[in-house]
């Protein structure tokens, strides 16, 4: 199809790159087109999806760092959540090189971390067998949906000539992490097999039990609506029964409540047993902001010491100082959204603006041009790790009615 528009007569005179251009044009207005025919048509796809999805549920809840050989200079998962977010985009997009891009953003902003964290250390810049433990760890803590579907369907309509260089190598090691986190063991994790089949079963009955939760909370709105039209005497008389036991336990002066209360108190009783970790309040307020990018926007920007640079303060051992500062805005925030309470910004006479505000653009329009596109795979400002949810073609939506004609801008993948 493009050696066919290659040769006629519109294109004539037009330079490698022009062309190039219109390619990639052809392939995502082609692909946007075809998309809800073609991506996860397999029955295949949706199985090891799901299967997926749910093992890395159930990993999730309990692997650390130190299980995957990550070294404690490298590990900083407050700023992971930013490559997590770039990984969660990827089903924002439709066209195979804009999902192949969210991969290269957040293999870019790992690798930027890393090399940060080196320099801070004063070791040796990071290899490979530095970037792929984080890159399996950000993916098992992202568990972005439908991943297995993603990878094949960049793999099956992404042109293979354009599937090179940087682009290519990055591919190249998500598919391995997806690989390696489908046949993940004890050994895999250097934990012995009683512990890890013991942290599996503890998962699935965590996962259970807050499915129970929600599908007891579900039932018990059923119950209340429907005991508006019932009587009252058989209403206890089933609540009498369903709390025999609880009845018993309980001491004499609470047998005169009424009994229509003893259900929500044996609920209180067990959500009072299941007191959340500071690490699950974290986990759960990072969860939020990566679901809600709004909220990211309106949140950290009333935190500007959190993206500046060294030489914007002047304190001694200001590298620190401004890491340590940066963690703990993170963490703050991501406790604060657990326990459900807005977090508290800085007065104005305490903060001040820096010369390059950092803003969080909305969704831009979907035609983008690949001009624009190029943006999204240029390196990021190691320092300003923030710079990634920047880039306008990251805003960019699904493209829902695109023509080739509005899409401009050359091969960046390949330049790289």
């Amino acid at each position: 199809m493009e050696a066919a528009f290659r040769a006629h007569a519109l294109w004539a005179g037009c330079s490698e790159e022009e062309l190039d251009s219109s390619g990639e044009g052809l392939e995502k207005y082609v692909m946007t087109k075809l998309f809800p025919r073609v991506f996860a048509s397999h029955p295949n796809d949706v199985k090891c999806d799901d299967q997926l999805s749910e093992k890395i549920a159930l990993i999730q809840q309990f692997i650390q760092p130190e299980n995957l050989d990550i070294k404690a200079t490298f590990q900083n998962e407050t700023s992971w959540l930013l490559a997590q977010k770039e990984l969660h985009k990827i089903n924002m997009y439709k066209a195979p090189r804009d999902k192949l891009v969210c991969i290269l953003n957040c293999c870019k902003v790992i690798s930027n971390l890393l090399f940060n964290a080196s320099i801070a250390s004063n070791e040796n810049p990071p290899g490979a067998d530095e970037f792929f433990p984080v890159l399996i760890y950000v993916t098992i803590k992202a568990n972005p949906p439908k991943l297995h579907s993603n990878l094949s369907y960049i793999q099956r309509y992404r042109h293979q000539s354009r599937l090179v260089a940087e682009p290519a190598y990055f591919f190249t090691n998500m598919l391995s992490a997806e690989s390696f986190i489908s046949n993940i063991d004890a050994k895999a994790l250097s934990m012995e097999e009683t512990e890890f089949e013991k942290n599996m079963e503890y998962a699935r009955a965590l996962l259970s039990g807050l499915s129970t939760d929600l599908d007891g909370q579900s039932d018990q709105s059923d119950k209340d609506g429907q005991s508006r039209a019932e009587p009252v005497e058989p209403k206890h008389q089933y609540l009498n029964v369903s709390n025999e036991s609880d009845s018993i336990a309980r001491p004499k002066s609470s047998e005169t409540k009424s009994k229509s209360n003893m259900v929500p108190d044996a609920k209180d009783t067990s959500l009072m047993k299941k007191i959340p970790s500071l690490s699950d309040l974290e986990n759960k307020g990072a969860t939020i902001l990566l679901k809600e990018e709004d909220m990211v926007s309106q949140v950290f920007r009333d935190y500007p010491y959190l993206f500046a640079h060294g030489g914007d303060l002047t304190v001694n051992d200001v590298e620190e100082l401004l890491n340590n500062y940066k963690q703990l805005v993170f963490k703050y925030v991501c406790l604060s959204k657990g326990l459900g309470v807005a977090p508290v910004p800085l007065s104005n006479s305490q903060t001040h603006k820096l010369q390059e505000e950092v803003t969080f653009k909305e969704a831009g329009d979907p035609e983008e041009s690949n001009d624009e596109s190029k943006e999204r795979t240029n390196q990021y400002d190691g320092t300003n790790i923030v710079s990634p949810l920047q880039d306008d073609i990251l805003k960019s939506k699904s493209p829902q009615d695109e023509t080739v004609a509005t899409i401009g801008g050359g091969n960046d993948e390949t330049s790289q």
